[in-house]
């Protein structure tokens, strides 16, 4: 490791020492959870596909001195909460790192070969402007209803499907 990325990884895990669990209490009450839990809830009436938030306050030191990205968390929490076991293929992660107010989405197969990346990009950016100016409730509600939308028009509701995957947000 060279000078330069060891100096990057110590300031990047300054950042993360200092995101604390409180933190993510602060950025995501009760009541933000709740009002996440109801659009997701409301959105998979739409469409078919199910989707997860998971919000993690920060990663553990030996991820940030390995260098994990959070692309490579968000694969990582994506195949440990089974959310690419749906019936259709159609289970999508949301990823939050409040340490880094950076916002991951990774979505299975089907999902993945339907929707491309700018508007994957543009669901994350509603994120994480609205993280830069503290708004965390208001720019996630936004985003998941833009993402709501989206797979409502690519994977229409067929009728009453079932629950695959809780609703809840997921707090690290």
């Amino acid at each position: 490791m060279n000078a330069t990325s060891f100096t990057g990884r110590c300031k990047r895990a300054i950042k993360h020492l200092a995101s604390t669990t409180a933190a993510g209490r602060r950025a995501f009450p009760a009541a933000s959870l709740t009002a996440i839990q109801h659009q997701i809830g409301q959105g998979e009436k739409i469409h078919r596909a199910e989707i997860r938030l998971i919000v993690e306050a920060a990663l553990d030191l030996d991820a940030v001195f390995r260098g994990t990205s959070n692309r490579q968390r968000a694969l990582e929490l994506f195949a440990q909460y089974g959310i690419w076991d749906t019936e259709d293929n159609c289970g999508v992660l949301i990823y939050v790192n409040l340490a880094e107010h950076a916002v991951e989405i990774v979505a299975d197969r089907h999902v993945g070969r339907r929707i491309d990346k700018t508007q994957w990009r543009a669901l994350c950016n509603t994120m994480t402007q609205g993280f830069a100016k503290g708004e965390f409730h208001e720019s996630t509600l936004a985003a998941i209803n833009a993402l709501n939308a989206l797979l409502a028009e690519h994977f229409p509701a067929t009728g009453a499907g079932p629950n695959q995957l809780p609703d809840q947000a997921i707090m690290l």
